[in-house]
């Protein structure tokens, strides 16, 4: 149902909040999992992220995102 929506709202030029919403939740995990991991290291920032998406699957029906940064310790 959802793709439905997101071709209408392609074609209409329209906003797909569900899409949105998805994004915004794939986001906030890998940007949790680089913390966690910068964390394991003993750092307390990370500087340089970086944030990549990429549509995998047939028809691009898995997203992934990938956080990447340098974990770095602050005194």
């Amino acid at each position: 149902m959802r793709d439905i929506f997101a071709k209408v709202a392609d074609f209409a030029g329209g906003r797909v909040s569900t899409y949105e919403s998805e994004l915004k939740k794939a986001r906030l995990s890998a940007i949790s999992e680089m913390r966690g991991e910068a964390s394991k290291l003993g750092a307390n920032a990370i500087l340089g992220v970086d944030l990549d998406f990429e549509a995998l699957g047939e028809k691009g029906s898995i997203l992934m995102v990938s956080a990447t940064g340098t974990a770095v310790v602050i005194s």
